[in-house]
């Protein structure tokens, strides 16, 4: 009985690890070997541009971070920030800023008593107040890598294409908990920019994203996830992209960074928001990225359950050596590119931990009803 057990965990771990390499080598080299082919600047004219940024209670990122959005090198832009129901001082950073910034716009919502409203609200007149139809969006506690942000984001306005997904990496500070972060969002980078180069976008992050205001009103904003609290981004994303009309944005110019959580109980919060939102991805997104994650958790448990029926140790040693090897020579060049190349040198450990919190985050994410943005 042992035998047959052994026999039947070793298939189920070639298994995972064959789908596992499929998406590391198929699907996420496709962003290792990516180069960008730039336009003529005949086909990319420097068109109006409305950023537009929600905020609530950021005074202090405000203060610290909007002036390097309002000093663009771009020769058409308007800065739209919705100071939503702010009870710090924000309005009076605000209220100075726009005295020096004549192109700073700001829309104020304020605080009612019965209606409490999400995020969605809050882009949805930002959206409605901007001039102009490319939309750039960004947080207030994030910061350009360069003057060039809007320029590049927009130079990627071509032909058929509605939506530009950007990249937006945090940080390098102190403690396992910004490494692991930073790694989670490497991580999620490579998935979803390789995803789209495939032809298959699913997913953007809000900290960085671009896409057309006519896109926005055609397929009625936000109302078929308006009832979730989060996903005005991946949600939008993965309801109105499509092969032809989205395309991607990684130049390290172009980047957009800020501090990641600095606690863990921030950031569990933070990333069971998220989860809400994956649950009303479109199907088959759902299946793909269900069975990548599953395979991946799979493959550590039943390496560890073969530990424990005393499988040799050199098998499994070299299964999974194969699997992070596959991984360092197809991850290496795309960590240069998306500033992580640091994390490479934890890169077991951090893996390891990664599959572990994604399998108790979404046990968990299935019994949590109520989630907020602020």
């Amino acid at each position: 009985m042992t035998d047959y057990v052994f026999l039947f965990v070793f298939i189920l771990l070639q298994a995972a690890l064959i789908i596992q390499l499929y998406f590391i080598v198929m699907m996420h080299g496709r962003l290792r070997s990516y180069k960008r082919t730039d336009p003529a600047d005949s086909e990319h004219p420097q068109l109006p541009v409305s950023v537009i940024i929600c905020a609530r209670n950021e005074e202090k990122n405000l203060e610290e971070n909007l002036s390097f959005v309002l000093e663009q090198d771009y020769p058409s832009f308007e800065v739209v920030v919705v100071n939503d129901c702010s009870s710090d001082d924000s309005d009076l950073v605000l209220r100075q800023l726009s005295q020096k910034y004549p192109h700073l716009k700001v829309v104020t919502i304020k605080e009612h008593d019965r209606f409490k409203h999400g995020k969605k609200f809050a882009v949805t007149l930002g959206i409605k107040a901007a001039s102009n139809e490319h939309l750039l969006f960004t947080d207030a506690d994030c910061r350009p890598a360069s003057a060039e942000w809007i320029n590049m984001m927009q130079q990627n306005f071509v032909k058929n294409t509605e939506i530009v997904l950007g990249y937006s990496p945090y940080y390098r500070g102190k403690g396992f908990l910004n490494a692991f972060i930073r790694f989670e969002t490497f991580n999620t980078a490579i998935n979803y920019l390789s995803f789209a180069l495939s032809g298959h976008p699913y997913m953007g992050v809000g900290r960085n994203l671009s896409y057309t205001k006519s896109l926005f009103f055609k397929n009625k904003g936000f109302a078929s996830h308006i009832h979730i609290p989060s996903g005005d981004d991946d949600l939008f994303v993965n309801q109105n992209s499509t092969r032809e009309n989205t395309v991607i944005e990684i130049r390290p110019e172009s980047q957009v960074w800020s501090w990641p959580k600095r606690t863990w109980s921030s950031y569990w919060k933070q990333k069971i928001r998220h989860m809400g939102a994956g649950k009303a991805y479109k199907k088959r997104d759902k299946v793909i990225l269900s069975v990548q994650a599953a395979s991946a958790g799979l493959f550590y448990l039943l390496l560890f359950v073969l530990i424990v029926l005393k499988a040799q140790w050199w098998m499994l040693l070299g299964i999974y050596l194969v699997r992070l090897l596959v991984q360092l020579i197809v991850y290496y060049p795309t960590a240069k590119k998306l500033n992580n190349k640091d994390l490479l040198w934890w890169f077991p450990a951090l893996d390891l931990s990664y599959n572990f919190f994604i399998i108790v985050l979404s046990i968990i994410s299935l019994f949590k009803k109520k989630v907020k943005w602020k």
